[in-house]
């Protein structure tokens, strides 16, 4: 992994980073109207200009403080003054369960899912102090190796590129160079006053704890942002290997052969989920639920084990583990709806791009989809009269999706069943289904 290079201006810094800027794509500039945000916009504007690159600025009004309102105007201002197109998103902040600062954080990073184009990067203006406090703040938390690995100076986040070109450069040269455009008169910022509060655990560590480190040891900044950029290889590795073994682990998009995984020990076990989760884009299990997870790899074939955590849960059933999304869990507990048959069929499952035509002879409309109940008979071409139930254990359908299947009614017939994404199960004689978008070419029967 590239490091960023130490003792290089932060103008240079920028100049080498928009050299890595896809042709064609803009650059995006979050930020937050204090200073280190304010000369990274202010910056990035000159170099630019000077590349012929769009650039775009993204305020993320978190609305937690009395100064917020303040924060915004500076942020207009500075961009009408640089002729940077702005972009404010006033997020809701909950802080149950993730403390004001977690909170805070993952409304900005859905702010920048939701505003920056795929494809787009976005500077962040973090620092080599905040990298220290990063990694100091995941050794407290008891952080394994992705966490005490920090920021990483380039990563992909939902199609967009998170860039940090000044994670290498101390805060202090940062504040040289704003200073230095403050006397010339270019250059203004607003003071966060909720900096110098303490109660905050990065605050803490900014003002109580690193200053007596750096008295004992003038180093310790460097030595800790080293020590992240240690665990970035360690971790950069450990995914590697990870991604060899769950090809041979891997049974479909979300299952594993959880025989398989039980033969690996422990610490495999638990690299291999957690990539997994991560790949799949889920919340990795924290580490007790991932233990109980792992002591029941070995369950009994007919056993139906379920472990669930904040975002996402596992299942095991017929020596498989299941990882998936928490909208899994569980369906809505009534749903009916009518339908025209052409696609798409809105459910609590998502839209399904999916049209069930039939022959002119049994066309009846409008269709009824809802849960399947039980009791349900559909008849199959060929097949005579079948029980649903039955066929959906024959099929080796996992119970909890068995729960979810959405059953399709022409009148008191029932006609179709089917499962999100787009998994079409049954359609009775003379009923078909086809992809939406094939729907203009005419019913097929």
């Amino acid at each position: 992994m590239a490091r960023p290079p130490h003792k290089r201006s932060p103008q240079a810094l920028l100049e080498r980073a928009l050299a890595e800027v896809s042709p064609g794509r803009g650059v995006w500039v979050a930020l937050s109207g204090g200073m280190d945000s304010t000369l990274l916009l202010t910056l990035a504007a000159e170099v630019c200009r000077a590349g012929s690159t769009a650039l775009h600025a993204l305020h993320v009004h978190h609305g937690l403080q009395a100064a917020a309102d303040d924060f915004e105007r500076h942020c207009r201002a500075l961009c009408r003054r640089l002729g940077v197109p702005l972009t404010v998103v006033y997020a809701q902040v909950n802080a149950c369960g993730k403390g004001v600062e977690g909170a805070a954080r993952q409304a900005r990073y859905a702010a920048f899912a939701e505003q920056v184009p795929a494809g787009d990067t976005l500077w962040l203006a973090q620092h080599r102090d905040d990298q220290a406090e990063t990694w100091l703040l995941a050794a407290l938390r008891g952080s394994g190796v992705r966490g005490l690995a920090a920021m990483p100076a380039q990563r992909q986040y939902r199609g967009v590129t998170l860039a940090r070109p000044w994670l290498g450069t101390p805060q202090a040269e940062l504040a040289a160079a704003a200073q230095a455009l403050a006397d010339e008169g270019r250059l203004d910022w607003c003071d966060d006053p909720t900096n110098a509060d303490t109660r905050f655990e990065r605050n803490y560590l900014r003002h109580r704890v690193l200053p007596v480190l750096k008295a004992r040891w003038p180093h310790a900044e460097r030595s800790l942002v080293a020590a992240a950029e240690h665990m970035q290889d360690a971790d950069a590795l450990l995914e590697a290997y990870a991604a060899e073994e769950l090809a041979a682990l891997q049974i479909g998009d979300e299952q594993l052969d959880a025989a398989a995984l039980a033969a690996r020990d422990r610490p495999r076990q638990r690299l291999l989920v957690r990539t997994f989760c991560r790949r799949r884009g889920l919340a990795t299990p924290p580490r007790r639920r991932l233990e109980t997870l792992l002591a029941q790899l070995c369950a009994a074939p007919d056993a139906q084990v379920y472990v669930a955590w904040p975002g996402a849960c596992a299942r095991l059933w017929r020596g498989r583990l299941y990882l998936l999304a928490e909208a899994h869990r569980a369906k809505a507990p009534s749903w009916r709806t009518s339908w025209d048959g052409r696609a798409p069929l809105a459910t609590p499952l998502g839209d399904l791009d999916v049209a069930l035509v039939a022959a002119p002879a049994q066309a009846t409309r409008p269709l009824t989809a809802c849960w399947r109940r039980g009791g349900e008979v559909i008849e199959l071409a060929g097949r005579g009269r079948r029980d649903l139930k039955r066929l959906l254990a024959e099929a080796g359908l996992p119970p909890w999706e068995r729960q979810a299947v959405i059953v399709l009614w022409a009148g008191d017939t029932c006609v179709a069943a089917l499962s999100a994404p787009n998994r079409r199960l049954y359609q009775a004689a003379g009923w078909h289904f086809t992809a939406g978008a094939q729907r203009s070419h005419g019913p097929r029967c």
